[in-house]
């Protein structure tokens, strides 16, 4: 059986009734092509099958069109819902994404070695991973975008604005009558956690409300149930940092006979894919994670092809009012 003659770039160019040099530009993701060729030339190619030679694009631009993706864990929500975005973002782009995850060492100097081995443009941080990449960046060699994280000159930053969406959770039940807001705060050494605690406490100080001491999880419901045990008697709200700890929280609340929200209000952070299935359906801040893993794809696509952009992006939660709070 003959073998399928591979579509060139001068076909492509043919069928659009273009330059091969506009194909090129098409190719390599160019700024400089008007939409509308750029939609024909991206139709011919879908309709005529054309793939870019990695290779041959590589050695002309000095980029493999790969990107590296680091992540402590994928055993998170947050982490593997970001995981998802970024793929289908890069994949859009015509991008291919290489991923580590560090493991309990939490190596990630032998990460960035690891990607700069095997050639990728740049890479994305995610959540956790981002206070290691603070230690570490001055000697990645790497374009990088870190997800979560304070500002830093040595990276481009996008982050999920935790603090204001604590805030509005707060403001939100205290809306609704009660005397304060208790917090089952996450992991000390996250910065997502350490937001959204600090806009806890923020939210209460404007209202003239000490905070009473924070319960502290581990992100897991198994963690959040045993908060929720702590929880004082007299305690009649809670924000929960994520909705897994607040789906704990919810089962400590229901073996002691409280309920939900007649006795307790709950609150939790993520919006995950079954907040709405508790029982009662959570009320929580939604996280935009289709839109920062686009945008991070975006702002590091525009390190590598040394475009100017706006960097340090913060992205607002929405608040999904619930049966719960």
């Amino acid at each position: 059986m003959p073998q399928a003659r591979r579509v060139s770039m001068a076909m492509v160019a043919e069928r659009a009734g273009v330059s091969g040099q506009t194909v090129s530009r098409v190719a390599n993701d160019s700024p400089r092509v008007d939409p509308e060729t750029r939609r024909r030339v991206e139709q011919v190619m879908a309709e005529l099958g054309y793939r870019p030679n990695r290779a041959a694009r590589a050695l002309r631009t000095g980029r493999t069109r790969t990107i590296g993706l680091v992540a402590q864990t994928l055993a998170t929500v947050g982490n593997s819902r970001m995981l998802q975005s970024v793929a289908e973002a890069a994949a859009s782009r015509g991008y291919a994404l290489t991923v580590v995850t560090l493991g309990e060492d939490g190596d990630i100097a032998g990460a960035f070695d690891r990607l700069h081995d095997q050639g990728v443009d740049g890479a994305i941080v995610l959540n956790e991973a981002s206070a290691l990449a603070r230690e570490d960046a001055s000697s990645t060699g790497l374009h990088l975008v870190v997800v979560d994280s304070p500002p830093d000159e040595r990276f481009t930053v996008i982050a999920t604005d935790h603090a204001e969406g604590a805030r509005r959770a707060v403001r939100h039940l205290l809306a609704r009558g009660h005397r304060t807001v208790h917090h089952v705060a996450g992991p000390a050494a996250s910065y997502a956690a350490d937001e959204r605690e600090r806009g806890w406490r923020q939210a209460l100080d404007e209202a003239g409300i000490a905070a009473p001491e924070p319960l502290r999880g581990d992100w897991s419901a198994a963690a959040g149930e045993v908060c929720g045990e702590r929880l004082p008697p007299e305690a009649t709200a809670v924000f929960v940092a994520n909705d897994q700890m607040a789906l704990g929280v919810l089962r400590s609340l229901a073996s002691a006979g409280r309920r939900v929200p007649e006795d307790v209000a709950v609150v939790g952070f993520d919006d995950v894919a079954d907040a709405a299935q508790y029982r009662p359906a959570l009320t929580t801040l939604r996280q935009d994670f289709d839109a920062l893993g686009e945008r991070a794809l975006r702002l590091l696509i525009a390190l590598i092809e040394d475009r100017d952009e706006h960097a340090d992006e913060r992205l607002a939660p929405a608040l999904v009012l619930r049966e719960s709070a």
